[in-house]
């Protein structure tokens, strides 16, 4: 085979070692906070196991019609009526149990993101310092690939549906963060100057004023936080969360068409929902 005779500069410079460097960070931490993911992984796991044990503790046909009155009244008579539906089927093809593990790990991935979203996407208006050093993160954790995720959370958390839940909460948390700090910046700023004019403290004229106004945007934030802790939840699978990604998984390995086909459909199915309730919730603020 022939080679080319050029010269190229590029070659006799040193490999820079970045993947031993990220390994020795990785080490490094896993030996400063390991007391603190075992905490973490602990509580994380018993809150996870209380609560899907709680779902599961309701007989699903009345959890169904709960599901699709909250559908009803926060979104329209047709996302209710295609919830009793596509759930009835869940249960009806045997994935239910599979399904509340799945919205189990959604529910506790976007409160978790809400915890830390929204106070970062407020304090990201307060102080140009933290806009300037949270902005650049979010563009860096927005463009990597979601398998990465994956590989620091196994390090720190092991196989298992902790690991799982950090890789769900990181993946998901960006639109939160920006949409919520977006949503404050785009307030009219005579608004702002009113409520300043009035004597408001500035706490007040953030609950009064700002939240209000920017709840669209916040709404549409936390709608994508749910859409990508739900597409997160089902690649997580590959290191143990369980689930409706389970079922996928287990699809693609026995290379079963028919069980692939009936864990995508009831994640396409708990999709919808999830996605047609806040979403009319974020019309609803507008």
């Amino acid at each position: 085979m022939m080679t080319s005779s050029i010269l190229n500069p590029l070659d006799f410079i040193p490999r820079i070692p970045i993947g031993n460097w990220v390994d020795s960070i990785i080490q490094a931490l896993r030996t400063a906070i390991g007391p603190l993911t075992r905490v973490i992984s602990t509580v994380l796991s018993g809150f996870m196991g209380v609560f899907s044990d709680l779902l599961l503790m309701i007989p699903a046909f009345f959890l169904i019609i709960i599901i699709s009155a909250i559908a009803w009244k926060l979104a329209s008579q047709r996302v209710a009526v295609f919830s009793f539906l596509g759930l009835s089927l869940i249960y009806n093809i045997g994935l239910w149990e599979e399904s509340i593990i799945t919205v189990t790990m959604i529910l506790v991935a976007v409160f978790i993101s809400l915890l830390i979203g929204l106070p970062t996407g407020i304090l990201s208006t307060r102080y140009e310092m933290v806009h300037k050093i949270v902005w650049p993160i979010l563009d860096f954790m927005q463009t990597m690939p979601a398998f990465v995720y994956l590989i620091p959370a196994i390090f720190f958390f092991r196989l298992g549906v902790v690991s799982a839940m950090i890789a769900t909460v990181v993946f998901s948390v960006p639109p939160v963060i920006r949409l919520t700090g977006l949503g404050i910046r785009l307030v009219p700023e005579d608004m702002v100057e009113a409520a300043t004019a009035f004597g408001t403290t500035d706490w007040q004229k953030l609950t009064k004023v700002q939240l209000p106004l920017a709840m669209p945007t916040i709404m549409a934030g936390v709608n994508q936080c749910i859409m990508l802790a739900l597409s997160m939840v089902v690649i997580a699978a590959m290191i143990g969360a369980g689930g409706l990604g389970a079922v996928v998984l287990r699809g693609i390995q026995r290379v079963d068409l028919g069980l692939g086909f009936e864990g995508g459909v009831s994640v396409v199915i708990l999709a919808i929902i999830l996605d047609r309730i806040t979403q009319r919730s974020k019309d609803a603020n507008e």
